[in-house]
């Protein structure tokens, strides 16, 4: 097949297509398996040895991972009521490694009143490799937005393929 072959250029589209929508499955697939407590199915979206970074802690490995979706804090939020809601991300796919960056919720139901609120907003810049079980998570990065540099830095690098914006803000 030549460059100007028209199959191999649908080829490579349904390709782009089937990536994007298995990376975009990864996310839908990651708040069920927190919010319901399936550690294993949660873990298994990383690599063996991947990481997850969080404002409070790093994980490091799907056990550590595991471990997190088992722990008492949060089997205490499932309890309470959670809902970890992502918004539609931006994705790059570069051959068999992709970035995907997007936005987060952590929604809880207040059990006095019986409503629900909004606990953290943040932006996740995810890492992922093509494996042959298909796209798994490297690294994860999660920064709440609170006006902090390296949160809008996540953002930025994800629109413009760099931190810096067009117009700095101060801190």
């Amino acid at each position: 097949m030549t460059e100007n072959d028209p199959i191999a250029a649908l080829e490579r589209r349904v390709r782009e297509l089937e990536d994007r929508l298995a990376l975009l499955q990864i996310l839908a697939s990651y708040g069920p398996g927190v919010d319901s407590g399936a550690a294993t199915a949660t873990a298994e979206l990383w690599t063996e040895d991947g990481t997850y970074d969080t404002d409070l802690v790093t994980m490091a490995g799907r056990t550590a991972i595991a471990d997190m979706v088992t722990s008492d804090r949060h089997h205490q939020l499932i309890e309470d009521g959670s809902a970890h809601l992502q918004g539609i991300p931006h994705i790059q796919v570069t051959g068999d490694t992709a970035v995907v960056t997007a936005y987060s919720q952590l929604v809880l139901r207040n059990r006095d009143s019986d409503s629900y609120r909004i606990w953290r907003t943040g932006v996740n810049r995810w890492e992922f490799i093509r494996t042959a079980e298909g796209w798994k998570a490297t690294h994860r990065i999660n920064r709440q937005l609170d006006g902090s540099v390296e949160a809008r830095d996540l953002l930025g690098t994800a629109v413009n393929g760099t931190p810096s914006a067009d117009r700095q803000i101060s801190d």
